[in-house]
């Protein structure tokens, strides 16, 4: 079992996940999204804790999303949430910290595009691309500003 530390960072990242995702669900659901939640997947450099907490966040970000989609993207919870664990885990993996939101773009733009694609019947390279550009938008947009503010207070916070 980890330590509480550990469980307590995943718990908070999980909650942050699914508040902001649902908080800001008109533009967090759906072929033409921009999750700003997604700008927490730099976490995993700072720790692994983040990596369930990404997870767990996106599962019940996406139960939400069955609901407020009307039930149409109930495989979302499995195969969105997947996405986002193997995200968060090459996060984790990738060395260079300019390249830390790599991770999410792809696997978000691949994953999440194909799933889209097939669910609303819409172009699958072009709702790929749709899916990657929300993902770059959150990703380095907003999440690479936030993996440099918090690598200044990093003894602080974790």
């Amino acid at each position: 079992m980890k330590n509480p530390k550990f469980l307590t960072q995943a718990a908070i990242i999980a909650a942050i996940y699914a508040a902001l995702t649902i908080a800001m669900a008109p533009i967090s659901y759906g072929p033409l999204q921009v999750r700003v939640s997604e700008a927490l997947t730099v976490l995993p450099f700072f720790t692994g804790a983040a990596i369930p907490g990404l997870f767990i966040g996106c599962i019940i970000a996406n139960l939400y999303g069955v609901i407020y989609a009307g039930g149409v993207m109930a495989i979302d919870i499995l195969v969105g949430s997947m996405a986002t664990l193997v995200a968060a885990y090459l996060s984790y993996k990738t060395p260079a910290k300019h390249l830390v939101p790599l991770p999410p773009i792809l696997a978000n733009g691949i994953i999440i595009g194909m799933e889209l694609s097939l669910l609303y019947n819409l172009p699958m390279l072009a709702t790929m691309g749709w899916v990657a550009l929300g993902e770059l938008i959150a990703c380095y947009g907003l999440g690479y500003p936030l993996l440099l503010l918090l690598e200044r207070y990093r003894e602080r916070i974790f």
